[in-house]
C-alpha cells in the first residue's frame, strides 16, 4: 500500500512539473539604463518635462506566460529633475509631492493582461499617500544577453491626473487655462537584470 502512494505521488509530480510553466526569472530594475520621466502642459502652450533619479525595482518575468509575470517599482519623490532648481523645489514642496511626509511613489501590479500587441499591468499606484489602482500599458522590447548577464527591455506610459493623488496647486490665465496642468504623462523605458 505504501509502495503504490510513493508511486502515486511520483506520476503526480511529473505531471504537474511537465504541464505548468517555467518559474519566472527574477530582473533587477538597472537605474543606469532607465528613464522614469514625465511631462505635463504649462499655460497651455507647452510642455515641461522631467525626471526621476532614483529608484528601485523589480519584475517577475515569466516568457511562457507574460499574464504571470509581475512588477514592483519604488521613486523617491526628491529625486525630482526638471533642470530648473527653484521649480523643483517648489515640485517637492507641500503644494505637489510634499517629499518630507511622502517621500516615495511606489506602484505595484496585482495582474497582468494581454491587450492587442501589448500587455497592460494593473496594479496600486501610491503618489503623495493616495493608492488607486491604474493601468499601464506596456511593451516588452525583448531580451539580450551582455557581458555574462541577462537583460530585459520595456517600455511603457500613462496618463494620470494629478488632483486623484492630491495635487491641486495651479492658477489660472486671464483666458481660463491652467498654468499648470492636470493630466501628467508618465513614461518609462525600463532595462532590467537577471538575478
Amino acid at each position: 500500500m505504501r509502495r503504490s502512494h510513493t508511486l502515486l505521488a511520483l506520476i503526480l509530480t511529473l505531471l504537474f512539473s511537465g504541464s505548468s510553466h517555467a518559474a519566472a526569472d527574477k530582473y533587477s530594475i538597472d537605474p543606469a539604463h532607465c528613464h522614469i520621466g514625465f511631462s505635463v502642459k504649462h499655460l497651455v502652450i507647452n510642455n515641461i518635462k522631467g525626471r526621476f533619479t532614483d529608484y528601485s525595482g523589480l519584475i517577475l518575468y515569466d516568457e511562457q506566460d507574460v499574464t504571470k509575470s509581475s512588477v514592483e517599482i519604488t521613486i523617491k519623490a526628491e529625486s525630482i529633475n526638471t533642470d530648473v532648481k527653484a521649480r523643483d523645489n517648489h515640485l517637492r514642496s507641500a503644494d505637489f509631492f510634499d517629499v518630507a511626509k511622502f517621500p516615495d511613489i511606489t506602484f505595484k501590479s496585482t495582474r497582468i493582461e494581454k491587450r492587442g500587441k501589448g500587455f497592460v499591468a494593473i496594479g496600486m499606484f501610491t503618489m503623495r499617500g493616495v493608492s488607486k489602482e491604474i493601468s499601464l500599458p506596456f511593451l516588452i522590447n525583448g531580451k539580450s544577453n551582455f557581458q555574462g548577464g541577462t537583460h530585459l527591455g520595456v517600455e511603457a506610459a500613462v496618463v494620470i491626473d494629478r488632483r486623484d493623488f492630491g495635487m491641486t496647486w495651479s492658477a489660472t490665465l486671464d483666458t481660463g487655462g491652467l498654468v499648470v496642468g492636470n493630466d501628467v504623462t508618465i513614461d518609462l523605458n525600463i532595462e532590467a537584470v537577471k538575478k
